[in-house]
């Protein structure tokens, strides 16, 4: 029961009661922000902690910007996705190559040259790399017993160039780019140590050079004066320059053993080739299975 008291004295309502547990602050306004173990209660006239500030209401985010997911089950998709390509001998590089990249790509194509003499497929996509690395790729292609077919796409550009002339068949796809560009290295230390790291990135641009140079049919020195003015070349233009043999199309890319609907089966006739090129039984084109210049 509530007592009224001297006339003009407003009535004061009872004080809220303590509010125990862990539970949220009841009733509208920010939770007051609570003390510390240990820390002693503010004394008569000191300012106590005050009440915490509201957080920032989080803006919605517009589906339109939500990220898209293409692939249903993340966990672990990479690794056998990539392990399925190897069990094809296909091997895929792309990125920056430096030393640990280069190491894992060699681990690759020696793991396939031990399993066969079987063609093997690099896929290279929008490729930069390190001089070291690239000479270090360049070897063991050269030691591969099985034929390599390189397929270029994106901007392959630098000592990547010589990871795709040390292949022995080179294709590229539509949106293929290619720039013939000098590697940029840095060197630090003492002035004997700068001569001799000189020396040897002088020796690494010869042989990067040279082997550009011997694929392409062309002289060391027009190679480097291309490199020096960072010349960009169209897929037309690095056939004509000799950097790839064509372009990759459905019928030139060689078969993938065990997956159906991309290698071409085999006819009666065919010479024994997956490659997707024309064999002995296949009809050539405008032809009615004549010979040139037989008629009936």
């Amino acid at each position: 029961m509530i007592k009224p008291r001297a006339q003009g004295s407003p009535l004061r309502p009872f004080p809220p009661e303590p509010f125990p547990g862990p539970e949220p602050f009841p009733g509208p306004g920010p939770r007051p922000v609570p003390r510390r173990p240990g820390q002693p209660r503010p004394g008569p006239g000191e300012p106590g902690p005050g009440p915490a500030q509201p957080e920032p209401a989080r803006p919605a985010q517009n589906p339109a910007m939500a990220p898209a997911r293409i692939w249903f089950d993340p966990r672990g998709w990479p690794e056998s996705l990539y392990e399925r390509l190897l069990d094809r001998r296909i091997v895929m590089v792309h990125g920056n190559l430096d030393g640990d990249a280069a190491t894992r790509l060699c681990a690759q194509l020696l793991t396939l040259d031990a399993d066969g003499t079987a063609p093997i497929r690099l896929e290279m996509q929008n490729l930069a790399a390190e001089l070291p690395a690239a000479l270090s790729v360049m070897g063991v292609l050269d030691v591969v017993r099985g034929p390599v077919t390189a397929c270029a796409g994106g901007r392959i550009e630098g000592p990547a160039l010589g990871i795709l002339a040390a292949c022995r068949h080179r294709q590229a796809y539509p949106n293929a780019l290619f720039v013939l560009s000098e590697p940029q290295v840095s060197f630090d230390g003492s002035v004997t140590a700068l001569a001799s790291r000189e020396e040897q990135a002088r020796v690494m641009l010869d042989d990067l050079f040279g082997r550009i140079a011997e694929v392409t049919g062309r002289e060391t020195g027009q190679v480097r004066a291309d490199a020096r003015r960072n010349r960009l070349l169209s897929v037309p233009e690095a056939i004509e320059y000799g950097l790839v043999e064509g372009p990759a199309t459905r019928r030139g890319l060689p078969g993938l053993p065990g997956l159906p609907g991309l290698a071409r089966p085999a006819r009666q006739g065919d010479g024994g080739g997956g490659d997707g090129g024309p064999g002995p039984g296949d009809e050539q084109p405008g032809g009615d299975g004549h010979r040139d210049g037989e008629h009936d």
